[in-house]
């Protein structure tokens, strides 16, 4: 037999193996059980339009507040990462390793819990507390992805820049930085989405109903309804949010990729 035929038949064999693994699986399911637990019409209907109204929009609000946040605290941390000055380079180090080392959560707790315990006079609002915590969290890798992005930039463009009288900062600012942002567009918009993941975690500060996101929202509904459809149901509002991100992501990759956008072409 020849190595094609062989090949052939064992992707054959692959492809029953797998119809056999459904037909088994689909034969054995308690099917009227999963719908009960899972595809509850009518805790699905009692969600809305609540769930959309207020967990998917404060989501959405948190998330922008923390990316917004912890762009422009990336951008001063990238800089100073590149920075001639030692102490800057070590500080902003310093910072982007130890925040990228910690669980979000922690840093949830000690801006929700710490400061207010450490320091009387400080009074976070819940907005503020979230915004500080998704921000520092993702600042710590926003950093990075900006300093990648702008040593890729041509270091022609900055000499050019230079010998046009333009100042050292001037021509970085002017420049150097929006053409790295056209770089890093795409990892920024993945942190975007995985930013919108970690607003989850503000359910440890707690809150009343129209401040709650979508997990939050969906953890209190577990205390009213049976069965996890409240969880689906929150989980596809999530997809709402990260699928056009990704297709945003891929498209920014084909526009803007190392490609220079030829693979948008092909």
């Amino acid at each position: 037999m020849s190595k094609r035929k062989r090949a052939k038949l064992g992707r054959g064999a692959q492809y029953v193996a797998l119809v056999l693994i459904v037909v088994v699986a689909a034969l054995l399911a308690d099917w009227g059980k999963i719908q009960e637990t899972f595809f509850n019409l009518e805790v699905a209907r009692s969600m809305f339009p609540t769930v959309v109204t207020t967990a998917l929009v404060n989501t959405a609000v948190y998330t922008a507040l923390g990316f917004v946040f912890g762009l422009g605290l990336a951008l001063v941390l990238a800089l100073m990462r590149m920075s001639s000055v030692g102490p800057y380079r070590w500080i902003s180090g310093a910072y982007i390793e130890f925040f990228r080392g910690l669980p979000a959560l922690l840093v949830f707790l000690s801006v929700g819990i710490g400061l207010p315990t450490a320091f009387e006079d400080v009074d976070l609002n819940r907005n503020i507390t979230i915004m500080l915590s998704l921000g520092i969290v993702g600042s710590a890798y926003m950093a990075e992805t900006i300093r990648a992005g702008i040593k890729a930039v041509p270091g022609g463009q900055l000499e050019a820049a230079r010998s046009l009288g333009m100042s050292h900062a001037r021509a970085t600012m002017t420049i150097v930085i929006p053409q790295a942002f056209r770089i890093i567009l795409p990892p920024l918009t993945n942190e975007l989405i995985l930013l919108t993941k970690d607003s989850s975690l503000a359910f440890v500060l707690g809150a009343q109903l129209e401040q709650q996101e979508l997990t939050q929202f969906g953890r209190s509904a577990l205390t009213t309804y049976t069965g996890m459809t409240s969880i689906l149901v929150v989980g596809l509002c999530y997809l709402v949010i990260t699928i056009p991100l990704g297709v945003l992501q891929q498209r920014l990759e084909r526009r803007f990729g190392p490609d220079g956008g030829q693979g948008s072409k092909s």
